[in-house]
């Protein structure tokens, strides 16, 4: 039976309605992430490139509170409020992800909470350690 177990980091914003993560098996799904500032709900200044790293920087503490890090994503999803910043969100990206970034779609012209100009979700695979 897999259990499933929901992950709340303190001192990283969220909304009421989720969990930053669950995990259930060796699979660990990180909600919909912002890049908003530690402690506070408020974005990130800059627009598209610096909400991206923060936003992977928050995803960064959520995989840490699961256990795990960058290295076990597996897919990455990135929605962008317009699409013009796309190359902002990808340079911010790779400057984090490296060489070997996982999979990844990104969508744009999405509305996205608190006004944000990018928000990424993720699956990472992280094996439980036999008891």
């Amino acid at each position: 039976m897999t259990q499933v177990k929901k992950i709340i980091v303190s001192g990283l914003a969220k909304l009421p309605a989720f969990c930053h993560a669950t995990i259930a098996g060796d699979f660990i799904y990180v909600s919909g992430t912002l890049g908003t500032v530690p402690g506070t709900r408020d974005l990130a200044e800059g627009g598209t490139g610096p909400q991206t790293t923060q936003a992977l920087q928050n995803i960064v503490r959520i995989l840490e509170a699961c256990g795990a890090t960058l290295a076990d994503l597996v897919k990455v999803n990135v929605f962008l409020a317009d699409m013009q910043t796309f190359p902002e969100m990808n340079e911010a990206y790779l400057a984090i992800m490296g060489e070997d970034p996982p999979a990844r779609i990104t969508v744009g012209r999405a509305e996205l909470a608190l006004g944000a100009a990018v928000e990424l979700d993720a699956i990472a695979y992280k094996p439980q350690l036999p008891k």
